[in-house]
């Protein structure tokens, strides 16, 4: 595990493009599972403006972590964010984009994006292998869209599952644990003092940690590293 710890929320953003940019050099083809929320819009802002015309997107292949079941249009849809932030500004062929179908009955989407997963990816140890999986996380040690009150669907057999916010009751759709687990790199992407206290007890292994599901991001083979701003590292430093 490898921490990198920045002073604002704009410099974590500025240190993971250059990671990211870095790892857009290869010249192998790179499928990268995105994730929603607040900070990757900073990122995804600062890709498009330092390295927009600086990196070949017909290299990169983008899917998504999780997905709100909304429609592509919707202001909570992850792909619709993405396009707002990122897509719309850069050259990258459509095919190049594997959008979660958030507007399809959730479990057959659910079914037919694992088998994308299976179509696009290379396998290792028979299942799919991102390069790199951008992972948020939230107040209440979430990620992707595995929550406290169904931490089990981290281990489920499929490579995506339906989940249910606990709050609202949307629907999602969400890879499951041995997808995050088995790529080349997972990169938490954490920032705001909200976060603090669940940064603290699954990096310290401290008081409820096992609970939460940011607690089982562990790859068998590849590098985890979280990129988090000084509010979020206080409880580490």
């Amino acid at each position: 595990m490898t921490l990198n710890i920045h002073d604002t929320k704009e410099q974590v953003a500025k240190e993971f493009s250059l990671y990211f940019r870095d790892l857009a050099t290869s010249n192998q083809i790179i499928h990268i599972a995105l994730s929603g929320g607040s900070t990757p819009k900073i990122i995804f802002d600062y890709l498009a403006a330092n390295f927009g015309t600086d990196i070949d997107w017909s290299k990169i292949n983008f899917y998504w972590g999780d997905e709100r079941c909304v429609a592509p249009s919707d202001s909570e849809s992850n792909y619709k964010m993405t396009v707002d932030h990122l897509l719309s500004k850069i050259q990258i062929p459509a095919a190049n984009i594997h959008r979660v179908l958030g507007e399809n009955e959730p479990e057959g989407e659910a079914l037919r994006y694992s088998q994308v997963l299976e179509a696009q990816l290379p396998k290792l140890n028979d299942l799919p292998q991102f390069d790199l999986v951008m992972l948020g996380m939230g107040d209440d040690g979430h990620t992707v869209s595995i929550f406290p009150d169904s931490i089990g669907l981290w281990d489920a057999q499929e490579n995506c599952v339906v989940a249910t916010h606990p709050d609202s009751g949307q629907k999602r759709v969400t890879i499951t644990g041995k997808i995050v687990n088995n790529a080349k790199a997972v990169a938490f992407l954490v920032t705001g003092a909200g976060k603090a206290e669940k940064v603290q007890a699954i990096i310290k292994k401290e008081k409820d940690f096992a609970l939460y599901p940011a607690n089982l991001v562990q790859p068998s083979h590849g590098q985890l590293i979280w990129f988090l701003d000084q509010e979020a590292a206080k409880g580490i430093q």
